[in-house]
């Protein structure tokens, strides 16, 4: 899930809202978390999907996170 989002970071420009389809029940705890290590906006849970969905805003500037292990900052 981490890997595919951080793709989708890089390739849209800043301000884009993206959202996730996500069924591991992990989903909302890592994507926070991660919004909060890389400066994106995590808005959490959309109302009104069939599937667990969630959604976020890439930010400019965000930290760099390493393409194979986006959970870890780039130095």
């Amino acid at each position: 899930m981490l890997i595919e989002l951080r793709r989708l970071t890089v390739a849209v420009p800043p301000g884009t809202v993206i959202c996730l389809v996500a069924t591991e029940p992990a989903a909302p705890l890592d994507l926070a978390a991660w919004c909060h290590l890389t400066g994106h906006t995590y808005f959490g849970p959309v109302d009104g999907t069939e599937r667990p969905t969630y959604a976020m805003r890439t930010t400019a500037g965000g930290v760099p996170t390493d393409p194979a292990r986006p959970w870890n900052p780039v130095r």
